[in-house]
């Protein structure tokens, strides 16, 4: 018998989750709630299949994973503009990287001191599993010694520049603290926008997004 919310296995005849505190036959259908709050999220569009780009599951606090994993290169400021070239520019000319135009990657730095570049959507929790019908890019594991972070604690991803995150009806929440706003916590099930320099707080950890 498996929890339809987290996904933690129950014993048989079990009426609640000892995971997550929900009751056996509630599924994330029957929890979603009506949007009240419609100024402090976003209605995206799921978002396409994405490519696989790192190596995980990754359990935090360990060494670094592999060299099998893709790196994102550090963005370094733009440079200064530099003169313009003569009329018969060299042939061989190499474009430098990133392109003016190009945001930089979002980086999550945990509380444990970990940090991770991110490309894409992605799962974060003790155990995090993706469902049969899920694709996601990154799988990030959390070593939380007092297990209050779900085993499956939020969503997040990227839709035309901005990071989102998602509650994933964990049991202890997710609060999201942005520069220029107070606290927020989400209703699982909802979609929040989190800019550079907000703090997401999952249970008894968290992550700043730069």
């Amino acid at each position: 018998m498996t929890c339809q919310i987290c996904g933690a296995s129950l014993p048989e005849r079990a009426m609640f989750c000892g995971e997550c505190g929900s009751s056996t036959s509630a599924t994330p259908l029957s929890r979603k709630r009506a949007d009240a709050q419609p100024g402090d999220t976003s209605i995206i569009a799921p978002l396409p299949p994405q490519s696989a780009v790192f190596s995980i599951p990754y359990r935090m606090g360990e060494e670094e994973p592999p060299p099998t994993a893709v790196v994102v290169p550090a963005v370094s400021p733009a440079a200064p503009p530099a003169a313009a070239p003569p009329a018969a520019a060299a042939p061989n000319d190499v474009a430098q990287w990133p392109p003016a135009d190009v945001a930089p990657p979002f980086v999550m730095e945990f509380s444990t001191g970990e940090s991770l570049a991110v490309v894409g959507s992605g799962l974060v929790g003790r155990r995090p599993v993706a469902q049969s019908d899920e694709e996601f890019d990154h799988l990030i594991q959390i070593h939380d010694v007092g297990m209050s972070v779900s085993k499956c604690h939020l969503e997040f991803g990227q839709h035309d520049g901005e990071f989102w995150i998602t509650d994933r009806f964990s049991g202890n929440g997710t609060v999201i603290r942005r520069p220029d706003d107070s606290a927020i916590r989400c209703e699982p099930g909802r979609r929040y926008l989190v800019p550079r320099g907000s703090r997401v707080e999952i249970a008894d950890q968290f992550f700043v997004l730069v």
